[in-house]
């Protein structure tokens, strides 16, 4: 390959269009509807929830807003708990801040990388003898991969604790046969330009009770009460997606079941390329699910290789591939220092152990064959020289 080809850049996961993104563009600029709110933001919430199989959605600036909204429609505020997965990205956690309530972090579990239902049952054994439980759980699904739903469901449901679910990741993924995000009492989801669809940003509160979307709909909109005039009597807040990137994400949402295999395409490519590199270990796909691979992601064995995650990311850097770090536990954040967390075992906490040695390989559905190759053979030669 030439110099030139061989520094062609290869981003961890691009945004990938339809093409069709402009025909919806094009009706909210002929008719003026430019504004949050408007005909493709009705139109994106109603396709998402009958994709999905949600009585309704709404739509909003972020999937940190949505999260952030679904703790205000729980009533959570000062002195609350809210348990949540500790292997994730801050803005999982964040709107617990901004409830002004206490993140309580849980670790993880081998078998999905996610919330650990040993580590949940700890955490509310302790609270329950405290006589402080949660006033919420939040789930994430990591990379596109479900949590042990129900197990999880089932020790949140003996507490009568809702669940969160944070789909962000996972949109399009399956958990025996349902939908990812549908599970808890509300889901969530993210349309930032690196998700597996995109409406440049934003994202998707969903749920079966319609006066909770209903009332999200109005915090969203700065909780403006229905009168002549300006008239308030709660905060709220300015959450409501553009009816602009409402119009790309509902060209971007038509296409969502071929991302889907797209990325599965690409994870299947790297299995295949390391099969014989037994230090290489993805992360795992749980029995009845479905994972949509958003990013393929894999942990580094130490006592089968001396490899790095931070060595492979270098010489990808070299070769002008993007990779990542896998996310940095939010307990071991100095954000959250001083907050509860329960480890799934005795020794080293799983979440702890894999983010020392994963890392994320470019994985976006618009990557080439070829981009893809020249990856695996980085990854490779460096096993080679070690």
């Amino acid at each position: 390959m030439s110099s030139v080809e061989k520094k062609e850049r290869v981003f961890l996961s691009s945004p990938h269009m339809t093409g069709n993104e402009m025909k919806y563009i094009h009706e909210a600029f002929e008719t003026n509807w430019i504004a949050p709110i408007g005909p493709n933001v009705d139109k994106f919430e109603e396709e998402l929830a009958a994709y999905v199989g949600t009585a309704g959605g709404a739509a909003l600036s972020s999937g940190t807003a949505a999260i952030h909204l679904a703790l205000r429609l729980l009533e959570i505020g000062s002195g609350d708990r809210v348990f949540c997965s500790s292997l994730t990205f801050v803005a999982s956690a964040n709107p617990i801040l901004y409830a002004g309530a206490e993140p309580v972090f849980i670790d993880s579990e081998k078998e999905t990388w996610n919330m650990s239902p040993t580590a949940l049952g700890k955490a509310f054994a302790a609270a329950h003898k405290e006589g402080h439980l949660p006033k919420a759980v939040i789930v994430v699904n990591l990379y596109g991969q479900s949590a042990k739903m129900d197990e999880l469901m089932a020790i949140c449901n003996e507490y009568n604790v809702p669940v969160i679910e944070d789909a962000a990741e996972s949109l399009g993924s399956l958990y025996k046969g349902r939908k990812s995000g549908t599970i808890g009492e509300f889901g969530i989801y993210s349309f930032n330009g690196n998700k597996i669809i995109t409406a440049s940003s934003g994202g998707m509160l969903v749920a079966n009770d319609l006066n909770a979307l209903e009332k999200a709909r109005f915090l969203g909109s700065q909780a403006k009460d229905p009168a002549p005039y300006y008239k308030h009597h709660e905060v709220g807040y300015n959450y409501r997606m553009s009816n602009v990137l409402a119009g790309i994400g509902r060209a971007q949402l038509e296409a969502i079941d071929d991302r889907v295999k797209a990325r599965r395409k690409v994870y299947e490519r790297y299995a295949e390329g390391f099969k014989d590199i037994p230090a290489i270990r993805f992360q795992p796909e749980l029995e009845e699910t479905y994972s949509n691979r958003w990013l393929s992601v894999f942990t580094l064995d130490p006592e089968l290789t001396s490899l790095t995650p931070e060595i492979i990311k270098s010489a990808l850097e070299a070769e002008s591939i993007e990779s990542r770090n896998v996310w940095n536990p939010l307990h071991q954040q100095e954000l959250f220092k001083g907050t509860q967390f329960f480890a799934h075992g005795d020794g080293e906490a799983v979440s702890d152990n894999i983010f020392r040695h994963g890392l994320c390989l470019p994985s976006g559905s618009n990557m080439t064959v070829y981009q893809q190759m020249r990856v695996i053979e980085v990854v490779k030669g460096l096993f080679l020289q070690h």
